[in-house]
């Protein structure tokens, strides 16, 4: 039986990647290709959008009562996010957010609704970032007091609305919960010199490249660096549908990405 899954955020680049990639998988069928119900494209076939050809399923701002969905990725925009977010709780029907940006009152809501529903919330969904992540924290707990700083350069495509992204910051979180200190955003002027407790976060938007993360450990006279880059969306996506497949019908409950990866 194949699993039946919604996407929200269905016009957008990640969105048509998701239906593209759903369409080949012979476990998963779309069911729900939902997006702003001031997006002009609502009511166009999400596989066409999707460059795939009809799949039946026509562009929509909700979900249909009644209709069967056993997960729903979310890959819009905070707003659409917190639209959606009552429905799945109210159905109880499994979420994946993708989506990054949300404040920390949206993301405080996030978590509750795992006391009514499964939730899975992570900052991105490449099944290489999040073994990254535990790359780094070994590497931070491992080099903690030996005089390394740390810092992180992030770069992305020019229309990436949020910044720094969500998975640098992700990244600088791990390391302060490793080894304590605080985040600097860039540096500009005289500002002397590097404080031994900098966590720096460092954003690059230009082109159209699709996410790219350096994580960088160094020292007087040695460097190490922890590099992910994503050739394109398509990492993203598949990581965002095996996260969908075993978030299926799972009880409520938070996940992340380890549950997914087996870590």
């Amino acid at each position: 039986m194949k699993i039946h899954i919604a996407i929200n955020g269905a016009c957008g680049r990640m969105g048509q990647r998701l239906v593209a990639l759903a369409k080949e998988d012979p476990q998963l069928e779309v069911v729900a290709a939902i997006d702003a119900a001031t997006n002009p494209l609502q009511g166009a076939d999400a596989g066409e959008l999707a460059g795939v050809g009809k799949i039946g399923v026509p562009i929509r701002y909700d979900i249909p009562v009644g209709l069967r969905v056993d997960c729903l990725i979310d890959f819009s925009a905070p707003p659409g996010t917190m639209a959606v977010l009552p429905v799945c709780e109210s159905r109880a029907i499994p979420i994946v957010v993708a989506t990054t940006g949300h404040t920390d009152a949206q993301k405080a809501d996030i978590e509750a609704a795992a006391h009514t529903t499964a939730v899975l919330f992570a900052p991105n969904m490449s099944l290489v970032v999040n073994l990254l992540f535990k790359l780094v924290r070994l590497t931070a707990d491992a080099l903690k007091g030996k005089g390394f700083d740390a810092e992180i350069v992030e770069r992305h495509h020019r229309f990436k609305k949020d910044s720094p992204s969500g998975t640098a910051m992700r990244f600088a979180e791990i390391i302060k919960e490793e080894q304590g200190g605080h985040f600097v955003h860039g540096r500009e002027g005289i500002i002397g010199e590097r404080k031994p407790d900098e966590i720096g976060v460092h954003a690059v938007r230009g082109g159209d490249n699709v996410g790219e993360h350096t994580i960088i450990f160094t020292t007087i006279g040695e460097t190490l660096e922890l590099v992910h880059k994503g050739h394109n969306r398509d990492s993203y996506a598949r990581g965002a549908l095996l996260a969908a497949k075993f978030m299926a019908n799972r009880p409520a409950g938070r996940y992340t990405m380890n549950d997914v990866l087996g870590l």
